[in-house]
């Protein structure tokens, strides 16, 4: 079993910034891709980026590539996700997983309780 925690939420104004958190606890955290994931109100939840675990190789939705950056820290158990140029439209509540990756894909094994992200016009 993998625990995972985001912090790092809140309201932003459009255009602003915010650095998310996912800490990780439970089993060995190093073997586990890590992929952000965000669900707005009434739409499904949808891939963000994902992230190998050696943190060397990253795949970003074209929604978010460019603004966004995901970094992990094996050594704290720990995955970030930087955001900038933020938009209302994605206020949303913000997932990290942890699980698998190929290439694309990702298929999430365990997840996060959210993190609310509301950005203000």
């Amino acid at each position: 079993q993998v625990q995972l925690e985001e912090s790092g939420g809140g309201l932003v104004q459009a255009g602003g910034s915010l650095r998310l958190s996912c800490a990780a606890s439970g089993r060995t955290f190093s073997i586990y891709a890590m992929g952000w994931f965000r669900q707005a109100p009434g739409k499904e939840r949808e891939f963000v980026v994902s992230i190998s675990w050696t943190g060397g190789s990253t795949y970003y939705s074209d929604s978010v590539n460019g603004r966004f950056t995901v970094s992990r820290d094996n050594a704290k158990n720990t995955v970030y996700l930087e955001l900038s140029s933020l938009e209302p439209e994605e206020t949303a509540v913000y997932y990290c997983a942890a699980g698998r990756r190929r290439g694309a894909d990702f298929t999430a094994d365990y997840w996060g309780q959210g993190t609310q992200v509301t950005v203000s016009s």
